[in-house]
């Protein structure tokens, strides 16, 4: 929408074709079941011993995040943070006072992100795609940013082309916004399985 015109801009997509959507979640599925039996199994119990001797609270963070076509999905990672009232409100920054000392080795390691093989497992989400942000962040960032809402045209990912071309963490600025933005949509339009 320009104002309150709508506007409509025709392009290909590779994962318009049904053969490239099956070939994704396919790589999707088998993946991350491998991850889940081979790693997570034995990973997780040694996290949540971590976790729970450091501070109090749940193993997981659970949070809705914006997936496909805008539509919420329960995005789960490890807690690497302090239980606290700001969770779904305020970006977690570098220097955050609410990161627990396991919690900052997660983070910097992505560690706390691996519980997501799940929700590529159960398909709201894929091992490549834009990364999730949290609803109020969504609708924050749509305003600032015409294009941003393309990026919910495919699965979010695990990782990203915005994230390995080093537009990951924490948004500083619009302009950093903006080229997350672009990396993302040009991996929706040039996705092929070596961009998995």
């Amino acid at each position: 929408f320009l104002n309150d015109i709508p506007v409509l801009s025709l392009r290909r997509e590779p994962l318009e074709d049904t053969g490239n959507r099956i070939k994704k979640r396919t790589f999707d599925i088998v993946f991350s079941f491998f991850v889940i039996v081979f790693i997570l199994s034995w990973l997780i119990p040694l996290i949540a011993i971590l976790i729970k001797l450091e501070s109090r609270g749940p193993v997981f963070f659970i949070q809705l995040r914006s997936g496909k076509n805008n539509q919420s999905f329960r995005c789960i990672k490890f807690r690497s943070l302090k239980v606290n009232d700001e969770a779904d409100s305020k970006q977690v920054s570098r220097d955050d006072s609410r990161i627990t000392r396991v919690g900052r080795f997660m983070r910097k390691t992505n560690i706390d992100e691996l519980p997501q093989f799940f929700n590529i497992f159960w398909g709201d989400m894929a091992l490549v795609g834009p990364r999730p942000h949290m609803l109020k962040h969504t609708k924050h960032f749509a305003e600032l940013y015409k294009e941003y809402m393309i990026r919910h045209f495919v699965k979010p990912g695990l990782t990203g082309w915005a994230q390995v071309n080093g537009f990951r963490g924490e948004i500083r600025d619009n302009e950093f916004l903006k080229k997350r933005v672009e990396y993302d949509i040009w991996y929706i339009e040039n996705w092929s399985l070596w961009l998995e």
